[in-house]
């Protein structure tokens, strides 16, 4: 039967809390009161402050005892044996080492910033960027992203890799690249063609990517076209050309800073029509009649083995809108194109030398 008076509530002695002699009662077995408020008794905190002198020496015993008392109590809560005085004391103490502490962390915050040069340094600096690195360059600071935006720039980076032995297109000669219009396309696109780590870039990738079927997906057609060709000056093969508009990356909507748009001075510079545009070349042996499919969106693509097991075959769907991530498309809610059997498949990006030029670029 249990007692009238209720739980006895426990008894601790100074004397009897060492750290050697405490026991599972002080934990499992301890006072409701204390374990729901969460707070330390006073003789506790007591018995174990002077085991941690002994265990310190001189050092520990230096410490204030209300630093010792309030050390559980990081949110202004003391114990209930404290009085007023000590409360008003101790919460005294936390809150003038909360400023100190955001003082500090102003202090360093400001010295993380570092210096800022003007962006005639970063000017001459980018005379010696590699192409390859324009990226890494813009993204040091603000001026260096500035500077990677000005038509000086790209100029000068047009003459530096520029060679007379080079073939170039008559839209890629210096004498008709000093227009502010399209100026940072016009200069990638020369980059291919006199630029050796450009060109065998080009060179060692595949005619037809693994990541084509998922970087065309959703992608839009602009335009279609097929001509008929004369391959080794004899034979007669039929190439099919689909320009599509790739669908914009994700992070691109959700832009950090404004640096993926240009300042307005340097618009013109930056403007480029063909953007995120890609050209398929598909050549088949004889002539497919194909659907016209422009304007609608290409939702599926496939490229397998031919029926007579020695070309391929290639499976486009349209369909009107894009479909969503994680669902199938439907052959019966859109258009298909097969063209079989197929001689070879490139994609061509906007500034791959081989890629159309079409006037506005």
């Amino acid at each position: 039967m249990p007692r009238k008076g209720g739980r006895k509530r426990l008894k601790f002695r100074s004397e009897e809390l060492s750290p050697g002699r405490v026991t599972v009662a002080d934990f499992a077995n301890s006072d409701p009161a204390i374990v729901k408020s969460g707070r330390v008794k006073k003789a506790v905190a007591n018995a174990i402050q002077k085991e941690v002198k002994a265990l310190c020496g001189l050092e520990a015993s230096q410490v204030p005892m209300e630093e010792g008392l309030t050390f559980a109590h990081e949110n202004g809560e003391l114990s209930e044996s404290c009085d007023e005085s000590d409360a008003l004391e101790s919460t005294c103490k936390i809150s003038t080492f909360r400023k100190k502490k955001s003082k500090r962390s102003k202090d360093n915050t400001d010295r993380e910033l570092g210096a800022q040069y003007p962006i005639d340094i970063w000017l001459v600096l980018a005379s010696y960027i590699r192409p390859e690195d324009v990226g890494k360059f813009s993204l040091i600071c603000k001026n260096a992203w500035t500077v990677s935006c000005t038509a000086v720039f790209w100029m000068r980076l047009y003459k530096r890799h520029y060679h007379r032995d080079v073939y170039l297109p008559l839209r890629l000669q210096p004498e008709c690249i000093e227009v502010l219009y399209c100026l940072r396309a016009r200069v990638i696109r020369s980059l291919y063609h006199m630029y050796e780590p450009f060109c065998s870039r080009i060179s060692k990738n595949p005619a037809v990517p693994e990541s084509t079927p998922s970087t065309l997906a959703n992608s839009k057609c602009l335009l279609f076209w097929c001509r008929k060709i004369y391959r080794n000056g004899q034979e007669a093969v039929w190439e099919f050309n689909f320009k599509f508009k790739k669908q914009p990356p994700r992070y691109r909507n959700s832009c950090h800073n404004g640096l993926l748009y240009p300042p307005v001075q340097y618009k013109e510079v930056h403007s480029n029509p063909e953007q995120d545009c890609c050209l398929l070349q598909v050549t088949t042996l004889n002539f497919i009649w194909t659907p016209i499919v422009m304007g609608m969106t290409l939702a599926f693509f496939t490229i397998n083995v031919s029926t007579d097991m020695r070309h391929h075959r290639v499976r486009l769907l349209f369909q009107d809108f894009p479909v969503l991530n994680g669902k199938k498309p439907r052959v019966e809610q859109g258009m298909q194109v097969v063209l079989d059997p197929v001689h070879s498949v490139r994609l061509l990006d906007w500034w791959h030398p081989q890629y159309p030029f079409f006037p506005k670029s």
